[in-house]
């Protein structure tokens, strides 16, 4: 019987704690600043907005983001400035290509119209409840912005951060807490799933 290759996860941004949302056998992580005690779980240091991910194509089965999409810019001036260039596009981009075939991402972070989508100054990238159709199918509407990935939505919610920070389970329990947190104004961010199509 042969053995099973280990499954690895990508936590980007990940700062000293890299999070594995799926539970894989394998923890790695992207930070511009890599911290002097990593534990268990290799970090590798790069500036995601200008830099590619340090990983081979299809590297890993699952990738993660937490908070840290809102960091990358939307538009930066080429080095010469003469042109534009579209670095959230690049990342995603990137994204697809660690992720293995039906590899998962799992992204969350504040968006549009809660005040934590503003209140941060370091936030440059403003993201609705309708951002990911640029980025799966069947619209794929970055394609005329660089995009040459193609993801499949699992799901695309909002929720609140608080408390459990990991994969959702859908059910009427988690429904009605999210509705209610909706109702009062707790719903403060906005949860990606997606599969990557290969």
């Amino acid at each position: 019987m042969a053995k099973s290759e280990p499954t690895r996860h990508l936590d980007l941004g990940c700062g000293e704690t890299p999070r594995n949302p799926y539970g894989r056998d394998q923890l790695c992580g992207v930070d511009i600043v890599v911290p002097a005690q990593a534990g268990a779980c290799e970090i590798r240091r790069a500036n995601l907005a200008i830099e590619p991910i340090p990983y081979e194509d299809a590297s890993f089965d699952s990738v993660s983001a937490y908070d840290f999409f809102e960091h990358v810019p939307r538009v930066l001036l080429t080095a010469d400035g003469r042109s534009t260039r579209f670095p959230f596009i690049e990342l995603m981009n990137e994204v697809w290509r660690v992720l293995k075939p039906g590899g998962l991402l799992y992204a969350s972070m504040p968006c549009y119209p809660s005040e934590q989508a503003f209140q941060d100054p370091t936030h440059v990238n403003f993201l609705t409840i309708s951002s990911h159709e640029y980025f799966t199918q069947p619209a794929l509407a970055a394609r005329m912005y660089g995009f040459v990935g193609r993801f499949a939505t699992v799901r695309v919610i909002r929720h609140s951060p608080r408390g459990v920070y990991e994969p959702m389970h859908s059910g009427w329990r988690h429904d009605l807490r999210r509705w209610n947190r909706a109702r009062r104004g707790d719903v403060t961010h906005l949860l990606w799933e997606f599969t990557a199509v290969k």
